[in-house]
């Protein structure tokens, strides 16, 4: 799977900056000559942050569907439906900065239970971890921001999965791997 270019990234940004400009601030929607990569399927995640703090982050970690549908849709899924926040209002917009993560195929990490930390590059890898019915995903940032190790970083996906840190020394639960590519926009005049 090939890489975006630094412009597709653009592209992607502004594609998910029209789409929470058209359904939450009413705009028309800008019209974006789309190289032909976006027609590809590919896995993304679009997070949503006010001055640094989280404010909403959804997307699809499988490519199912075509990279310009799963933007749209994570876009939007980010900004209105993303359980842990309520919906993004038009008063928010001008301060909202978009990241774009384009992920890999994620891959069964291959190692043994106990070396799976081993096995784990952070500031490389985002983590999968599947077990008892439940999942839970971190983007590769994730581990940067909080300057984890690789055990706390397998530890906090098993949480986020509402599973017991340390549930990935288990042979039952499954970590999976995958990259991110990275796009973000520039800091915006937040109004401080």
């Amino acid at each position: 799977m090939d890489a975006l270019t630094p412009e597709e990234g653009a592209l992607a940004l502004r594609l998910a900056r029209s789409v929470l400009d058209h359904a939450i601030g009413g705009k028309p929607e800008s019209v974006l000559e789309l190289p032909p990569v976006f027609r590809e399927k590919r896995g993304v995640f679009v997070t949503l942050t006010v001055h640094g703090e989280l404010r909403g982050c959804i997307g699809f970690p499988y490519p199912h569907m075509a990279l310009e549908k799963a933007l749209r849709d994570a876009a939007y899924a980010a900004a209105r439906e993303d359980p842990r926040f309520p919906p993004v209002e038009k008063a928010e917009l001008a301060r909202i900065r978009i990241e774009v993560t384009v992920l890999t195929v994620p891959m069964l990490l291959g190692a043994e239970p106990l070396d799976r930390p081993q096995a784990v590059q952070v500031g490389r890898h985002g983590l999968i971890v599947r077990g008892f019915g439940r999942s839970g995903l971190l983007l590769p940032q994730v581990a940067v921001e909080w300057k984890w190790d690789s055990r706390e970083f397998l530890d906090h996906t098993c949480m986020k999965a509402g599973l017991p840190a340390g549930c990935w020394k288990q042979k039952g639960v499954e970590v999976f791997t995958f990259e991110g590519q990275i796009f973000h926009e520039p800091p915006r005049d937040e109004g401080r």
